[in-house]
């Protein structure tokens, strides 16, 4: 008997008729349909008027679940996997799944579809050529501010994830970690209360202290400008002499020819100079 597949299947994020044909269909021929929230999919499944069996597969059951499902597919049957909206196994349980599958050796196909990060990055305006998902930020204060400061220097546009009644909270965190960015604030996207906010950080964090936020949010931040991390590295190299910024060089494992050549680039300084005042204090 051959193994069956497991499908991860996108689903809408609000308007229905962003489900696929493929997606539809597979859901029609699947054999088992693994939910996030049954009752939620059964909503979806209904007004396409499909009928077929459902297990849930959530964060707390994912593993006497995951368990079973892979006892389904060993037994033939092909399992479609399902959020409440969206695509599986991006910031949730479904990758647990997939890595199971994996290791057990079973096939896995992506039926694609909305993804929220995508749709928000696309309308934001800002920099798409590189950019990373940070998903859902720490309710922990201490993993949360460990998050922001290791991603506050990345140049590449920023992604998260946030509920409404955390979004003034992480507002201000950013604002302690990325400073005045522009950030770009979506909400409820292909809905009928869709909306996107084109503003900075600081503006953001006032304009909610007066509108209340509503909805499932996905923040948009611009990344660190190359001119603010020349002009932080120059900050802190104005706090030290040229001997002092290369014997740091040095220090780090470069030879003296390359600390120069580097504490010259850092500088904004012509090599030779760099090598005479090094030359200078060294003789003092």
């Amino acid at each position: 008997m051959e193994n069956g597949i497991l499908y991860l299947c996108a689903t809408p994020i609000g308007n229905l008729d962003d489900i696929t044909v493929r997606c539809l269909n597979v859901l029609r021929e699947c054999d088992l349909i693994a939910c996030e929230d049954t009752r939620h999919s059964l909503k979806l499944l209904n007004h396409f008027d499909i009928h077929k069996p459902l297990t849930s597969y959530f964060e707390h059951n994912k593993r006497e679940k995951g368990e079973y499902i892979i006892s389904q597919l060993r037994s033939g049957k092909n399992v479609a996997l399902m959020t409440d909206a969206g695509t599986p196994a991006i910031s949730d349980p479904g990758e647990d799944l997939v890595r199971l599958c994996i290791g057990e050796g079973l096939k896995v196909v992506p039926i694609p579809g909305a993804v929220a990060l995508i749709n928000a990055l696309i309308i934001s305006g800002q920099n798409t050529t590189r950019f990373a998902f940070e998903g859902f930020l720490s309710m922990n204060k201490k993993s949360r501010y460990e998050h922001l400061e290791s991603v506050k220097d990345d140049t590449h546009t920023l992604i998260f994830y946030e509920a409404p009644h955390k979004l003034t909270r992480t507002l201000a965190d950013m604002k302690k970690y990325f400073g005045n960015r522009r950030i770009s604030i979506a909400r409820e996207l292909t809905k009928v209360h869709e909306e996107c906010v084109y503003t900075t950080i600081d503006d953001a964090i006032e304009y909610y202290k007066d509108n209340n936020p509503k909805g499932e949010y996905v923040l948009i931040v611009e990344g660190m400008s190359t001119n603010d991390k020349n002009n932080e590295a120059a900050q802190e190299f104005e706090t030290m002499t040229v001997t002092e910024h290369v014997k740091m060089l040095i220090d780090v494992g470069m030879d003296k020819k390359e600390a120069i050549k580097k504490a010259a680039l850092d500088r904004g300084l012509a090599k030779r100079d760099v090598y005479n005042e090094f030359v200078k204090e060294e003789s003092i």
